[in-house]
């Protein structure tokens, strides 16, 4: 019995060539482990997690993390399932759990305890919530927007980014934490009625029509005074000349930058300092020790119904992951976008339902 992962196999030079063939990564079949080390677990991968972030893992040379080195798996969290415990970890884990994993892009891992963390549902929850709203994605729209941007009452809020994962969360927590206008900024008409339909945004900009400057002028009479950046470019701009006096702009990620040798700076920096603007880039692994206070916090948010999620699942297995990874950065998705390696029809046990 053999298995499939994704080696990472040649650095893009701008965006990421999807092939398998002679593209930015390709297909390598092992036999599956039969023998397992006795401090390790055997997980099957069923939901792998794709994130902007992934782009910069590649090249990025001075960052959070180190790139992901030539020839190794592509790094990634997934949703697995345990399917073999090594003796050290039976007190701990049992065939049939739900974890949490840092698998990469494979089929098929063998993991540490560290490497894992069972998969807890709180009421209302879901597993793959765990890769979502209540996993690194909700994690990082909390504390971007509660630690860095802190929107007070009476306070105009803008996202980018709104209909993606970290952004529709962000946008939720600023309605929740009492900001007077919440605006999403989004790539089409329908994801911007889903915004103010589906999660209570009090308005979204189309930034692919012709005058989406000039709606985000209408939407922002009071101008910004927190907005959580999630594409940079000529957004970032846009935001930036309309920024009230000390706002506060969250610099989450910069998705429209991340596959050009030539990043694009906002021109209307100036307005950083006549306005005394506030700029903080952060990691959501600063925030690490508050981790179960944030997800304590956003559960119980979710439970109530306060926050709402959406999933994009990729279906067709491993090898759709790199088409699916470029379509994220074309902002084909709405909500937190996985690829579903294997269908929960084939999960372990009568009651491994997600």
């Amino acid at each position: 019995m053999s298995y499939k992962q994704i080696l990472y196999n040649k650095a893009p030079t701008d965006a990421i060539d999807p092939s398998l063939s002679n593209g930015t990564f390709r297909l390598n079949t092992l036999p599956t482990p039969t023998n397992v080390p006795t401090d390790k677990l055997l997980v099957r991968v069923h939901y792998l997690s794709l994130d902007p972030a992934m782009r910069q893992w590649l090249t990025a040379k001075r960052s959070y993390i180190a790139p992901v080195e030539l020839g190794a798996v592509m790094r990634g969290q997934s949703i697995a399932q345990v399917v073999s415990v090594g003796t050290d970890l039976t007190s701990t884990y049992k065939k049939g759990d739900w974890v949490v994993a840092y698998s990469g892009w494979q089929e098929y891992a063998v993991l540490g305890a560290k490497e894992v963390e069972k998969v807890t549902v709180p009421t209302g929850g879901r597993p793959t919530d765990a890769m979502s709203v209540l996993g690194m994605t909700g994690l990082t729209a909390y504390f971007g927007m509660t630690e860095v941007g802190q929107p007070k009452a009476g306070e105009t809020v803008v996202v980018s980014g709104a209909a993606g994962a970290t952004g529709m969360v962000a946008g939720q927590i600023a309605k929740i934490k009492g900001a007077k206008r919440v605006v999403g900024l989004a790539g089409s008409k329908e994801k911007c009625e889903f915004l103010v339909r589906e999660l209570g945004f009090d308005a979204a900009v189309n930034y692919k029509d012709g005058d989406w400057r000039k709606q985000l002028k209408e939407a922002t009479p009071e101008y910004i005074d927190v907005f959580f950046d999630n594409t940079g470019g000529e957004i970032l701009d846009a935001c930036l000349a309309r920024a009230a006096r000390d706002s506060r702009f969250v610099i989450c990620g910069a998705i429209s930058q991340y596959n050009t040798s030539k990043p694009q700076g906002p021109a209307s920096f100036m307005s950083v300092i006549s306005q005394r603007i506030t700029m903080k880039g952060f990691i959501v692994f600063d925030y690490a020790k508050k981790y179960p206070a944030a997800l304590r916090e956003l559960g119980s948010w979710l439970a109530q119904g306060k926050l709402k999620r959406k999933e994009h699942i990729v279906p067709g297995g491993i090898e759709g992951a790199p088409k699916a990874l470029v379509d994220l950065y074309k902002g084909v998705n709405t909500g937190k976008m996985m690829v579903e390696v294997a269908p929960v029809s084939e999960a372990l046990g009568a009651k491994a339902k997600l």
